[in-house]
């Protein structure tokens, strides 16, 4: 393909591409294939001779659309959003043109200069603490998911760890104390955080511990929950090393209770005293609404924490992926992570004067992610993305009364909490059981038929439904119409006249598609 042809095919993609978003509302939110379906419809290897774009370009909708789920769709209400926009997009295509691994200054300095600029544009903005800023000690990083920043983080507290607490030993002394402390040193989550931590703790070859977080407390963390849990891993002879905090947690969009961890953590491992406990803030989805002052009151605590992480792929109009990582010390990762073999010494590197992000995360390589941050930023500005969050929050409460309006059906169990609420059906007579049978029921035959996609969860021991409406092309009228779904499937179910209809074709077994986190006393 010369420039010529480029053009041609890149401006038939375009208008292709503008046109899935201009009718993606039409499409069916969620793929009902069935596992292997493309297999099938594909060839055995790749052509003999090339094939012309046009021959190319007519698979995309014949045989890629009907495995897609449509996040970009108003009817997907699922997880959390994967926001997309058009110069994020642009973003892209520009990186794309400019592909380069980009793991040394050197290797183009624009690639590493313009994404500690923005990062910094954006600690600005989400009201982070001075210390999280590359002025100072910290800075910045954009990984490919908040789950890649736990476990980079998770790697570096334990780092810290060791080399703090042992650092007057050496030697064959200093290796055994710092293989026994490895069989002792403990992870800490709530049983509202997201898996990611158990898994990074797993990878980091550490344990982990998950710390209650009942209904009474909203099902956030708090400073007496942690500290019970401190007590008995003391008591077990145990090392506490890390605890995720997290601001929007992923069943019920939860806050922690910052302060009082503060406290707690204040009194039983003070910071900036070795062997402290790295403290990192999971704000992958609800990070987003500090754009907005009237959530900046959330991060008064941060500057005694060790890392923030968000994703602006989720909520703030940013193509996947683009999560971004603060550290209030910089020189905790380089010194978990950092190696310098013969082929990647530079004279700038030595030179202490620039920064080189592959000792900020784990892989060698990087894509030139900050391009489309710098353009959403820009594009949008700080109005337009106020403005955004704000107008998810009030859908979310639009929604929520909706919820409340049949109170006979639908029960509220959190929220409107950033765009989320979380509710369970009412079962005609029975307890507890009967409840999360109905719910379940309801929630697996809506998405069943596909005209919208939600997710369920277990909090608590009840079963309930999640509805988060939160991308681009989200109204209030496609909430209303997911509210008149949810009505009329309930009232079926209970009505013990269900019928499984099929929408669009082929109807796939769905029973646990959509399904998210699980928690208090059900998680795993």
């Amino acid at each position: 393909m010369d420039s010529k042809q480029f053009k041609e095919a890149a401006t038939s993609a375009i208008d292709e591409i503008v046109n899935y978003y201009d009718t993606i509302d039409e499409r069916r939110v969620v793929s009902n294939v069935t596992p292997g379906y493309l297999k099938k419809l594909l060839p055995d290897g790749p052509p003999e001779e090339g094939e012309a774009w046009a021959d190319i370009q007519k698979d995309i909708e014949t045989k890629i659309m009907p495995g897609l789920t449509h996040w970009q769709s108003p009817n997907f209400m699922a997880f959390f959003p994967a926001s997309s926009s058009f110069p994020g997009m642009l973003g892209e295509l520009y990186s794309a043109a400019f592909t380069a691994p980009a793991f040394n200054w050197i290797c183009s300095p624009a690639v590493t200069e313009l994404e500690t600029v923005v990062l910094d544009w954006l600690a600005k903005l989400l009201n982070l603490p001075e210390c999280y800023l590359s002025t100072t000690h910290g800075g910045g990083v954009i990984h490919g998911s908040a789950s890649e920043a736990i476990v980079t983080v998770v790697v570096a507290a334990r780092d810290k760890y060791l080399r703090e607490t042992t650092s007057h030993l050496s030697g064959l002394e200093l290796e055994d104390a710092i293989a026994h402390k490895r069989s002792k040193m403990v992870a800490l989550g709530s049983e509202s955080s997201h898996s990611s931590t158990q898994k990074a703790a797993q990878i980091a070859g550490v344990r982990y511990r998950s710390i209650p977080a009942p209904k009474e407390n909203g099902y956030a963390l708090n400073g007496a929950a942690l500290e019970e849990v401190l007590k008995e891993c003391k008591a077990q002879g145990l090392e506490p090393f890390y605890l995720t905090a997290t601001l929007g947690t992923t069943a019920t969009c939860a806050v922690d209770d910052f302060a009082s961890i503060t406290s707690t953590l204040a009194n039983y491992a003070p910071p900036n005293v070795p062997g402290e406990i790295w403290v990192h803030v999971d704000a992958a989805y609800a990070g987003a609404a500090l754009v907005c002052p009237e959530y900046q009151h959330l991060t008064a605590s941060f500057e005694h924490f060790h890392s923030f992480n968000m994703n602006m792929h989720k909520w703030l109009l940013t193509n996947f992926d683009a999560s971004c990582l603060f550290v209030r010390k910089r020189k905790d990762l380089i010194d978990a992570l950092s190696i310098m073999p013969s082929y990647l010494r530079n004279e700038f590197s030595e030179s202490g004067l620039v920064t080189d992000y592959r000792d900020w995360q784990i892989p060698l390589g990087r894509r030139f992610r900050s391009l489309k941050i710098w353009f959403v930023l820009r594009t949008y500005g700080v109005k337009g993305l106020q403005e955004h969050i704000r107008k998810h929050v009030k859908l979310g409460e639009v929604f929520a009364g909706l919820i409340k309006s049949r109170q006979d059906l639908f029960e509220i169990v959190t929220g409107p909490s950033f765009a989320l609420t979380v509710f369970k059906v009412v079962p005609k007579t029975g307890g507890l059981e009967e409840q999360n049978q109905i719910t379940k029921d309801v929630y697996e035959l809506v998405n069943s038929r596909g005209q919208i996609y939600i997710t369920s969860s277990v909090i608590g021991g009840v079963y309930v439904i999640r509805v988060v409406s939160a991308n681009p092309k989200a109204e209030e009228k496609y909430l209303q119409n997911a509210f008149k779904i949810l009505v009329e499937t309930a009232e079926e179910v209970r009505g013990g006249i269900t019928t499984t209809s099929s929408v669009d074709g082929i109807l796939m077994d769905i029973k646990g598609v959509g399904e998210v986190a699980v928690v208090h006393g059900n998680a795993a």
